[in-house]
């Protein structure tokens, strides 16, 4: 008999951590998902990251100074993801890494003209390059929005690109 394979589906702002018998679904736009699986053990998480941070503005009366680290923002979920790895006892480095998304959905430019895709894959690849976290495989940037699959069994990834000048029919017809 098969063992029984569990389907998760990630909202926005969501996480993943567990083992083999997992397969994690989402659907991106600016947002990214970090997908990590370790190939000994068979463990591993997937996010559906919307921000690269929190940001520094100041609590309002009644918060905690140092909120709980949330699955919303790259950085955060990054951490999230590395205080599993130590939970585990494996060291960060062990870990295949493949990221997706970060498109251009709506052409809003922040005052530095970057979008918020943009800002989400620089936010990514700034958190790993510090922690010398090789990415293995990538699809990020570029216009419309990606369904991504991750299956922890073996660590493969799936991602279909639907690219937005498809969607809206303004497709570019050959010159003739």
């Amino acid at each position: 008999m098969k063992e029984q394979i569990n389907e998760i589906y990630l909202q926005p702002g969501e996480y993943f951590w567990g083992g083999e018998r997992n397969r994690v679904k989402t659907l991106l736009g600016s947002c990214v998902a970090i997908c990590i699986w370790h190939p000994t053990l068979k463990i591993g998480g997937m996010s559906h990251c919307l921000l690269p941070t929190r940001g520094h503005g100041s609590p309002r009366v009644g918060e905690r100074t140092e909120p709980e680290l949330s699955g919303k923002y790259v950085d955060e979920c990054l951490e999230i993801f590395f205080r599993e790895m130590a939970r585990a006892g494996t060291r960060k480095q062990d870990y295949v890494v493949k990221v997706f998304g970060g498109g251009n959905m709506f052409e809003l430019k922040d005052p530095s003209g970057a979008t918020v895709g943009e800002r989400n894959i620089e936010m990514l690849q700034i958190v790993l390059a510090r922690e010398s976290i090789a990415i293995a495989a990538q699809h990020m940037g570029g216009k419309g929005h990606r369904n991504v699959v991750f299956e922890l069994w073996n660590g493969d990834c799936w991602v279909k690109h639907a690219d937005m000048a498809s969607i809206t029919g303004r497709e570019k017809s050959p010159a003739t």
